[in-house]
């Protein structure tokens, strides 16, 4: 499907425009606008921005890049062209907070949990996934399980787990660590390591399709990579490892399942404060919330907006409560506890 005329999106490989250099090209400088740096694909967001536009008047100008785009905000400085930043993760988002300013709006307060926003207005969450248990159907008979569990004796030799640097299992890691403390949570990570069917490897898919090949019988990952399996017409062998596995929403010491975020930010020299702000509060829209969690396969940071039929049909949790500002607190000494019990080294 084109992109419509007022979204203009450019890949970026960062370094390949010299500082200060705008990536954008909008055909009409006098229409109002606001440029978005993403981490999130276009497809992602380009239904959102389609309807922020439809609504408002206001052209979306998107660079999309898989890495790079806040170092290249930091080279831009001053003349940066960023108002608004998106991105997944809250180790991400907590990078983000160097080139982002704060924001002051009651619509995304009222909207978004404290939990899931930073102290400092600088970052915001936009929808919710849970790290979780991809687990064999005809070999995991447990129909629950806590984190705690999957260092016990009894998970010798079955479980498969990307890096153990990876940011999304740094920030479980450093939720672990939060409700267990250090030293427990150290003796759980050896364990953890004890217990991997192979070295860590490849990413959160990847883990599932060990399950179905029989390498491993459970796998942690992120809850939205069930949709992208279960829909998945270009690799459609995806379907079969996602019919190979249940999922279970393992519990964290305190209860409640691990809980991370994509989220966005305001960039700290927004040339177009005003609609980058009314755009940060459109995603928040109960209209927008519908269409980002229903594309992404996640959950929206509403709570009075529900999941996809989707996504509802994996299962019902009670989500952890713990801050995601507390998990990025936590993450450095969580990454260096990784590497003391040399768990990419596998068991």
């Amino acid at each position: 499907m084109p992109v419509p005329r007022s979204i203009i999106y450019t890949s970026l490989v960062f370094g390949l425009l010299a500082p200060g250099v705008t990536a954008f090209a909008v055909s009409d400088k006098a229409a109002p606008e606001v440029n978005v740096y993403s981490y999130r694909q276009p497809f992602l967001v380009a239904p959102l921005f389609e309807k922020f536009t439809a609504q408002t008047g206001i052209e979306v100008n998107v660079i999309f890049a898989k890495k790079g785009l806040i170092e290249r905000i930091t080279t831009e400085g001053a003349r940066s062209p960023a108002d608004v930043i998106l991105t997944v993760d809250i180790g991400r988002l907590q990078a983000a907070r160097a080139v982002a300013q704060a924001v002051s709006s009651p619509l995304l307060k009222a909207h978004i949990p404290t939990a899931a926003r930073g102290q400092d207005d600088k970052w915001f969450g936009l929808t919710w996934r849970a790290r979780i248990a991809y687990a064999a159907k005809d070999r995991v008979q447990e129909k629950t399980l806590a984190f705690a569990d999957l260092a016990e004796p009894a998970y010798r030799g079955r479980i498969c787990l990307r890096s153990g640097q990876h940011p999304y299992n740094v920030a479980l890691f450093a939720a672990l660590l939060d409700h267990m403390g250090e030293a427990k949570f150290k003796n759980w990570l050896t364990g953890l390591k004890a217990n991997l069917a192979a070295k860590p490897s490849g990413n959160d898919r990847a883990q599932v399709r060990k399950v179905y090949g029989g390498a491993c019988d459970i796998a942690i990952g992120n809850t939205y990579y069930m949709g992208k399996m279960q829909t998945n017409e270009k690799k459609p062998e995806q379907k079969d490892w996602a019919k190979s596995v249940k999922l279970i929403f393992p519990t964290m010491p305190r209860g409640g399942a691990h809980m991370n975020v994509s989220g966005m930010a305001m960039a700290k020299h927004a040339p177009n404060r005003a609609h980058a702000q009314k755009l940060m509060e459109f995603l928040v829209s109960r209209e927008a919330q519908e269409i980002y969690a229903e594309v992404n396969f996640e959950y929206p940071i509403r709570q009075d907006v529900a999941a996809s039929e989707r996504v509802k049909s994996w299962g019902s949790f009670t989500p952890d409560t713990i801050s995601l500002d507390t998990i990025a607190a936590l993450r450095k000494r969580a990454s260096e506890l990784v590497d003391e019990v040399s768990f990419n080294d596998g068991p």
